[in-house]
């Protein structure tokens, strides 16, 4: 099956995909600074970049988009029709590479927080915060 786009409609198209300062990336952010955490944002020097680093709590956050990252039983990650073992390939590199990021984080001693899109929509975003704290805590306590 081919593409339905023109190839320079297609261009257009992944040009506008964002991989920083997503909706729901920002919307972590304002909930984390709102609550009095301080953070730093993508630090080159950590495996994978990771989109929120909490220093002082040696936590950091992965807001990953569900089709991107191959979410495994979420509505929002299909493949799409054309093309689609390109998209297997991919989509199953990036999750390859999430799991080395996380195994090397882990093994430097970084607690690792995956958060999914689908987990910040309007009707589950508060439970997702409000257990986003809850863990963020717990990494805490385990430090003292």
């Amino acid at each position: 099956m081919t593409d339905i786009h023109s190839k320079e409609t297609r261009s257009y198209n992944m040009s506008r995909v964002r991989n920083k300062d997503t909706k729901p990336e920002l919307l972590v952010r304002k909930f984390l600074h709102g609550v009095g955490f301080r953070y730093r944002l993508h630090v080159k020097d950590l495996p994978g970049k990771p989109d929120i680093v909490l220093p002082k709590y040696k936590t950091v956050i992965f807001v990953n988009g569900c089709f991107w990252h191959g979410h495994k039983n979420c509505k929002y990650s299909t493949i799409p029709k054309t093309r689609t073992e390109w998209w297997e390939n991919k989509i199953n590199l990036n999750i390859l590479n999430d799991t080395k990021n996380r195994n090397r984080l882990v093994d430097m001693g970084w607690k690792v927080i995956d958060l999914w899109g689908c987990e910040l929509k309007p009707s589950c975003k508060k439970n997702t915060l409000a257990s986003l704290l809850f863990t963020i805590d717990e990494s805490f306590q385990k430090m003292e």
